[in-house]
């Protein structure tokens, strides 16, 4: 009895772990099945297999004007300006190749464009990393023919997540199907010029000259061995950091393991083997860095500004790093369409590098007087030219018209129509004929501002002070001591959120009566941030946001990166077309800045002067463009003979060139609205001070 029901128990047992094992089995059938369906899901949705694409490896980025029209290929790279070269494997060197084989592909002359040994060897680490030790980095198993995949045809998704399995999948059968396509060589050499390997090096060719200022024909055994161990951590082995200089060993260390590999796989012989190392032991690695100076762009002051915006709006909407931001415009083929009139933008280029004003200057610095200038359509911010600086101008060079860190200047009074006038204005407590006073300052604003020594503040003024005038007068003739009277009225503070909302670069240093009323900057201004702020004056009070490129392409079709037209209300249309009425006083005869009228087309503006005439300024507007000029040396020296109408000179004439050919108009007026004028008559009357003012006799409505 006791073994008939030790039998039924066992027998009973029996069947429990049989249903067990047909239970997983049915698992691990249904699940390979299911598998292998999402498997082949996946690869009939996978891009089409484009061998011209992968063969055709010069995918340079290309930058297009306003037109459509090609004007620059990208320049990738930071520091070296570096374009990638391509290079035939037969032109490199003999043991680079098997370099790159030997430390990534082992079994690359034999796979099937996957490594299946690989893979399995992958799966069993990365299962028994996570069960065991809890560590979820994963084991690589991609062959060169893999790695090839990625950079030509899953470039944006492999940035975008480097373990993405549906891409992975894809890959290995588009690997698979480009192995039967192409021959070994050629997709080693494809690998080859397109695998990234530190700093700005893009291929082997661009690495050879970066390195060891060679080509990779000429790279010896050793320089080879360090090319190819760069491929798998291009940013850790990387030569020229402070840490790599300072412990050479990792790079040093990651080469002998390439020199190993390759007598492993007989690639090199044993005495090769043996000298290499012996090279190592000795001398290390000796690192020969080329010419800084190697190459630009046909347009400077603008493509590289656009390069620049295009790189830190990828790693604001993609989160991309530096270097996949590089890797992208090296080898994405992208189409980049800018806003640039290339007609408008070598007209410019010349005036500044050609006009005559510039030869009458006495020049104490050693250096060429300098000027820089942006022309903006305030209407749908577009940029339309960016003249950096005067004269050829070298690769990386000084951008005075667009470099907020590095140009900054003061603006003089041009800032004043801003900070001082257009708040006045907007508070509805004046008018255009409200009178202020143009005179000294009285010793509690004196003493109000005074310096932290406890020194009164008492500003110079070059114009003579005219007692009370009306805001009109003040503007037109750019009076100093009437602009600190109104400031102080309005409040420095005013003035201050004021420079803040028409976009200009300020900081906290810059809240006092000298910045907000003159001009005199902590650290200062550009063009761009100048023609942009004045273009409020002929769009009815709008800000429009600056964009140097309406949207950038891959090279499916994909929109990467889309700009758009981004407005924000700075002053209702009545104080901005107050403004837009009160600047015509600077262009009109008795102005101080006449030079810039150029024919019928309305021309309004204002100058500005820094201290000690080291930064002369012209900014204004048509009813189409907006526009500034900066002049001054780049040692911020005293120069002399000109003034700032000569730059309202040589605004007007980039002016003449931006309107060309457009209809005579005028800003529209907003319905409803009287602008005051004036008819000014000079009286002599008994005062305390004896002077004389003006008696404003007004027409109109205030």
């Amino acid at each position: 009895m006791a073994q008939t029901k030790h039998k039924r128990k066992v027998k009973k047992s029996h069947n429990i772990f049989k249903n067990i094992i047909l239970t997983m089995v049915l698992i691990l059938v249904i699940g390979t099945v299911a598998g292998a369906g999402v498997v082949l899901a996946l690869i009939k949705t996978a891009p089409a297999l484009n061998i011209q694409q992968i063969s055709n490896l010069k995918q340079t980025s290309v930058i297009y004007d306003d037109k459509g029209n090609s004007m620059d290929d990208v320049i990738t790279t930071d520091g070296q300006v570096v374009k990638r070269t391509d290079v035939s494997l037969s032109e490199t060197s003999l043991y680079l190749g098997p370099a790159f084989i030997a430390i990534e592909d082992q079994r690359f002359r034999t796979d099937g464009g996957i490594d299946l040994k690989g893979i399995a060897r992958a799966v069993f680490v990365d299962v028994q990393n996570k069960l065991f030790h809890g560590n979820k980095t994963t084991q690589g198993a991609s062959t060169l023919t893999q790695q090839l995949i990625k950079n030509t045809v899953f470039l944006d998704e492999s940035l975008n997540n480097r373990l993405d399995y549906k891409r992975k999948i894809q890959e290995a059968y588009l690997a698979i199907e480009l192995n039967k396509s192409m021959s070994k060589d050629d997709i080693l050499e494809a690998y080859m010029n397109t695998i990234f390997l530190g700093g700005n090096a893009y291929g082997v060719e661009a690495a050879a000259y970066q390195y060891f200022n060679k080509t990779s024909k000429n790279l010896t055994l050793v320089q080879s061995a360090f090319i190819a161990g760069m491929a798998q951590s291009p940013s850790g082995f990387y030569p020229f950091t402070n840490s790599a200089r300072k412990d050479p060993s990792k790079y040093i260390n990651k080469t002998k393991l390439v020199l190993y590999k390759m007598k492993e796989t007989n690639s090199i012989s044993s005495n090769e083997y043996d000298d290499a190392m012996n090279s190592l032991k000795i001398k290390g690695i000796v690192f020969t860095r080329p010419n800084q100076h190697l190459d630009k762009y046909a347009y400077e002051s603008f493509s590289r500004s656009v390069v620049n915006q295009i790189k830190a709006d990828l790693m604001t909407q993609y989160s991309y790093t530096k270097s996949q931001v590089t890797a992208l415009l090296t080898s994405g083929g992208l189409k980049i369409y800018s806003t640039m009139d290339k007609n408008l933008q070598d007209k410019s280029q010349k005036i500044l590098d050609n006009d005559p004003v510039f030869n009458k200057v006495n020049n104490t610095s050693k250096k060429a007087i300098q000027s820089s200038s942006v022309i903006f359509d305030y209407h749908n911010g577009e940029v339309k030219a960016i003249i950096g600086g005067r004269g050829a101008l070298p690769a990386n060079s000084y951008n005075r018209a667009v470099d907020d860190v590095n140009f900054p200047r003061s603006t003089g009074s041009s800032s004043k129509p801003l900070t001082v006038y257009t708040p006045a204005i907007a508070s509805n407590k004046y008018t255009a004929n409200s009178i202020i006073d143009d005179s000294p300052l009285s010793s509690s604003i004196a003493k109000k501002y005074a310096s932290s020594n406890g020194t009164p503040y008492n500003p110079s003024d070059d114009n003579t002070p005219r007692g009370p005038i009306t805001i009109r007068s003040a503007i037109k003739t750019s009076q100093n001591l009437a602009a600190i009277n109104l400031e102080d009225k309005i409040t420095v503070a005013t003035g201050y959120a004021y420079a803040q909302k028409f976009g200009l670069s300020v900081t906290p240093a810059d809240e006092n009566i000298a910045t907000m009323a003159l001009g005199q900057f902590n650290g200062g201004e550009t063009p761009l941030l100048m023609s942009a702020s004045y273009g409020v004056f002929g769009n009815s009070g709008m800000y429009t946001n600056p964009r140097l490129y309406t949207k950038v392409v891959d090279r499916t079709g994909k929109v990467l990166l889309n700009t758009k037209y981004i407005t924000r209300q700075v002053v209702n249309a009545q104080t901005a077309y107050t403004m837009y009425d009160l600047l015509k006083g600077p262009t009109s005869a008795g102005g101080t800045g006449p030079s810039a009228k150029y024919g019928d087309m309305p021309v309004v503006g204002k100058t500005g002067t820094a201290t000690d005439l080291k930064d002369l300024w012209f900014c204004g507007l048509t009813p189409y463009y907006s526009a500034a000029v900066w002049i001054g040396n780049d040692d911020n020296k005293k120069f002399y003979n000109l003034n700032s109408n000569d730059a309202a000179l040589i605004w007007g004439k980039l002016m003449k060139e931006a309107n060309a050919n457009l209809p005579i108009k005028d800003i529209t007026k907003p319905a409803g609205m009287v602008v005051p004028q004036e008819k000014v008559t000079t009286t002599k009357i008994n005062n305390n001070n004896n002077k004389t003012i003006e008696n404003v006799q007004k027409s109109g409505l205030d």
